[in-house]
């Protein structure tokens, strides 16, 4: 039975632990079918949700406009590409004036460079600028599905656990539950973040 495509869950995961994903893979040979990286922590992402401050853009497209922005969480740096593509992110990023709070969604993409490595970004369906209380609610979320996803690594019915433990055997999930626990300490106390966050990224 074919089923209409629904758009996938936009996974909040902090850039320290988006950086360190390399493995991409699909689940069906339909070449429609959606393409996942694999988090460290044993998630799949087809889509991504992240808050953070854009601190640089620069077009560094030839022909035409190609748009690469800086944006920083309290873990490490996201990088994103906006071209003819993506239009309107495009445009968010050539009027954003740095520094500036973003809140982005879109897909991750990885590429190989000459030396073997995997550099992995984001290319984006949207940008919007936020304030400083969206990203602290966004910290917390992200902070809290990480480290549901730890709690969960060791269970063996998770596949993607599973799956994670093959392909990234010398990263350990606890430097990730870690690094959750200081993003939330770095928060101003003083924030009402006492609230489960309610954020308004498109998530079906």
């Amino acid at each position: 039975m074919s089923q209409a495509p629904t758009r996938e869950v936009a996974r909040r995961v902090f850039a320290r632990e988006f950086n360190d994903a390399s493995h991409t893979f699909k689940e069906s040979e339909d070449e429609r079918a959606p393409v996942y990286l694999l988090l460290p922590t044993g998630e799949r992402a087809n889509r991504v949700f992240l808050v953070g401050t854009l601190t640089e853009k620069e077009d560094v497209g030839e022909d035409d406009e190609y748009w690469r922005g800086r944006i920083v969480d309290p873990t490490g740096t996201f990088f994103v590409y906006a071209g003819q593509y993506q239009p309107d992110a495009a445009s968010t990023l050539r009027d954003l004036e740095p520094p500036a709070y973003v809140a982005v969604v879109g897909k991750p993409r990885t590429y190989e460079t000459d030396d073997g490595s995997v550099n992995v970004s984001v290319r984006p369906e949207s940008i919007t600028a936020v304030d400083s209380a969206t990203r602290d609610r966004w910290v917390v979320e992200a902070a809290n599905r990480t480290l549901e996803r730890v709690a969960a690594f060791e269970d063996e019915s998770n596949e993607y656990a599973r799956m994670a433990r093959e392909e990234y055997p010398d990263l350990s999930v606890d430097e990730y539950r870690q690094t959750a626990l200081s993003a939330l300490e770095g928060l101003d106390e003083t924030d009402e973040l006492d609230a489960e966050p309610d954020l308004d990224a498109p998530a079906e």
